[in-house]
């Protein structure tokens, strides 16, 4: 069974900026893509970034590019989502997620992590 365990979470002002980590517990051919996602308060789960393991092909989400990049270290396995400009919307429980393709759908992704808090205050 992969873990995923993910890192950095936190609390900052509006305009600041986190980086936050995610690693997988094994390499293993059903995973290619590693992803990221939100849920707000009282919202629905919203892609916010996903990345090719394999050939670094990325995505972001509308409402986050421009402040938000994903990238990856294929060495350590591990995926990085760094924010920027942060606003207080952006405060939500961040999951990753791993799976064999890069999608925008949660179903797209098998494995799971606990989820890190990011709170953003004005």
């Amino acid at each position: 069974q992969v873990q995923v365990v993910e890192s950095g979470g936190g609390s900052v002002q509006a305009g600041g900026s986190l980086r936050l980590s995610c690693a997988a517990s094994e390499r293993t051919s059903i995973i290619d893509a590693m992803a990221w996602f939100r849920r707000a308060p009282g919202k629905e789960r919203e892609f916010v970034g996903a990345i090719s393991m394999r050939n670094n092909f990325k995505d972001v989400g509308d409402s986050m590019k421009g402040r938000f990049t994903i990238s990856r270290d294929s060495v350590k396995y591990e995926v990085y989502l760094h924010m920027l400009t942060l606003k207080v919307e952006d405060t939500a429980v961040y999951y990753c997620a791993a799976g064999p393709r890069v999608g925008l759908s949660p179903a797209a992704y098998e494995y799971w992590g606990q989820g890190t808090q990011v709170t953003v205050t004005s």
